[in-house]
């Protein structure tokens, strides 16, 4: 297409899915919309690009997204686009955890996605940018994209500046641990409440390499967000040129065809589980990476992640196994930086196209590692031959589960289980210091069907750690952990207990072995009197059986396949992009 005097390409909307809503006589009506809303007849005869943003009051990790997407919008005018702005939910971790609430986190992954693509189809727009800040924000706005498949570029909105207290840097993780340890007596009031008010200075996500923060790493390691974008925190006014530089680069992807299933591959996403496991991430990457991959037709499930994680060096020393924060990386080179190890180390392929059109191999050839710095090592001298993230399989958990191993010195565990049947009742138990040493704490019911949502345990996980018992007690659950959760804890333990599942058959004084050199979870148990107590299993009831809630467990998946609630693209027969 011929560029107009500004150089910007000349568009042929007859081929775009807006021509639906400003093309001819029959879009009069939708026209009339636009005027009303003080829109010029040549912003209507450009492509329609949504601008979703994640932003609300909730948390401070969306609070900055408004403004973000008014740079966004400018760059999307310099480029000859017509930007419409929209918001979805988020449901913040932080503030969900350790209560009911948690229950709603994970649903809301799929409503995002759900919710920014009715928005998209209901007015045919033409090209999408997507800002989010929230653990499940991010990973719903790539199925969002990959699912609709128009040109797309994802952008983070950035992670919060840490906190500082006595000369240390804290972050939220710090204040949860604290509630176990105030429990425990190590810590009196006023300092929990000096934790508490020192952790989060700023907007922006959770500090750590926790669930938000990885997944930032994976939208530029598989190649749908521009580099460097993950890195700046959310205060710098830096973030705000990458929103507008993301404004220009999506209609740049508009002129040249490039679509997100382009960029989402079987390679890319290899290369984002290589991100996770170089970086420590969070376990929470076993579910979105093949949620991801289902909106592409693409089968890569959680085997396939923990294989991809085995074989990867753990490189990056941050936080929560680590030393440091999200703002320690951004700069001495950001994302940029761990993907250029494992670049030079033979850990990518970097022949992946990416949203600059560019591979990403390209996109790092002028970044250069920097060697004054301990941040991130060489693959050559890792923290661990293998990564930081790892699966575990056995009789225990036949579809698999998933453990955080950075910064554990033992990675094998034997012990007797400790059962609960919620969330609930374990938490009281720690509070109380109503466990022992040794014990394999197990939470069931809390799957993506049986809790329903699969909550996070961090509140659970983070006072056994503050009471001094972090490496004295190992957990398991069918639920999940967040990102900031460290310790021997073991996630996504399926099949879950609501379906039948080993964890289900569980009882108080069962041998239970865990090793994740090997990566085995088994329970002492023979066929036989597994076979006996499913025989005499019933299902247990939850209070959930009206809403969204309910909704959310007549359709979800098991945890292994990314907890899906759609058959993916592999069901499709046709694209929104196409019509």
């Amino acid at each position: 297409m011929p560029p107009d005097s500004a150089g910007n390409p000349n568009f042929d909307k007859s081929k775009l899915p807006s021509r639906h809503v400003s093309v001819g006589p029959a879009s009069a009506p939708h026209r009339s919309y636009y005027y009303a809303m003080g829109m010029t007849d040549q912003e209507i005869a450009q492509p329609f690009v949504g601008v979703a943003t994640c932003w609300n009051e909730a948390a401070p990790c969306n609070i900055s997204l408004s403004r973000q997407a008014q740079s966004v919008k400018l760059g999307v005018k310099a480029a000859a686009g017509t930007p419409r702005e929209f918001t979805t939910i988020t449901v913040t971790d932080g503030i969900a955890m350790g209560h009911a609430g948690m229950k709603s986190s994970l649903v809301s992954r799929d409503l995002i996605a759900d919710s920014v693509e009715l928005t998209m189809r209901g007015h045919c727009y033409d090209a999408l940018v997507g800002l989010a800040g929230c653990d499940k924000s991010l990973p719903g706005m790539m199925m969002a994209m990959v699912r609709l498949n128009v040109p797309s570029i994802f952008m983070y909105g950035g992670s919060i500046l840490p906190g500082r207290l006595r000369g240390k840097d804290i972050t939220v993780q710090d204040v949860f641990e604290a509630v176990g340890a105030h429990s425990a007596g190590k810590i009196d009031d006023e300092e929990l409440r000096a934790i508490e008010c020192a952790a989060c200075p700023s907007a922006g996500s959770c500090g750590g390499q926790f669930t938000a923060n990885t997944m930032a790493c994976v939208s530029e390691a598989i190649g749908l967000a521009l580099p460097g974008s993950a890195g700046a925190p959310a205060p710098y006014e830096s973030r705000d040129a990458y929103a507008e530089a993301s404004g220009v680069a999506v209609m740049d992807c508009l002129a040249k065809g490039i679509r997100p299933r382009d960029v989402v591959t079987r390679k890319s996403l290899e290369n984002a589980a290589r991100v996770v496991a170089a970086s420590g991430g969070s376990t929470n990457a076993g579910l979105h990476l093949p949620a991801i991959a289902s909106e592409a037709g693409i089968d890569f499930g959680l085997d396939d992640v923990v294989k991809v994680f085995k074989e990867t060096p753990y490189i990056a020393d941050l936080k929560p196994g680590g030393r440091y924060v999200a703002k320690d990386l951004f700069e001495i080179g950001g994302v940029a930086i761990i993907l250029k190890a494992l670049l030079d180390g033979g850990y990518l392929h970097g022949d992946c196209i990416t949203v600059t059109g560019r591979s990403l191999a390209e996109n790092l050839e002028n970044v250069v590692f920097p060697s004054d710095q301990d941040i991130v090592r060489p693959t050559s001298n890792p923290l661990t031959a293998t990564g930081g993230v790892v699966g575990l399989s056995g009789n225990l958990s036949p579809e698999g589960a998933i453990v955080k191993v950075a910064g554990l010195e033992k990675q094998t565990f034997v012990g007797q289980a400790r059962v609960f049947e919620c969330e609930e009742d374990a938490f009281k138990a720690v509070e109380e210091r109503d466990y022992k040493e040794g014990e394999v704490i197990v939470i069931r019911n809390e799957g993506p069907r049986g809790g329903p949502g699969m909550r996070e345990m961090l509140a659970t996980t983070a006072a056994i750690y503050g009471q001094g018992m972090g490496d004295k007690v190992a957990l398991i659950t069918d639920g999940r952990f967040s990102g900031a959760t460290r310790g021997f804890c073991i996630g996504h333990v399926g099949p879950e207990a609501a379906v039948g599942g080993p964890i289900g058959l569980l009882r108080d004084g069962d041998t239970i072995r865990i090793d994740a050199v090997e990566g085995l979870l088994t329970v002492d148990l023979s066929e036989e009197e597994l076979a006996a107590r499913r025989a005499q299993w019933q299902p247990r009831s939850h209070d959930f059986q009206s809403g969204a809630l309910w909704r959310y467990a007549q359709t979800v998946g098991p945890a292994s396949e990314g907890a899906l609630t759609h058959p993916g693209a592999k069901a499709e027969t046709h694209c929104y992009a196409d019509i």
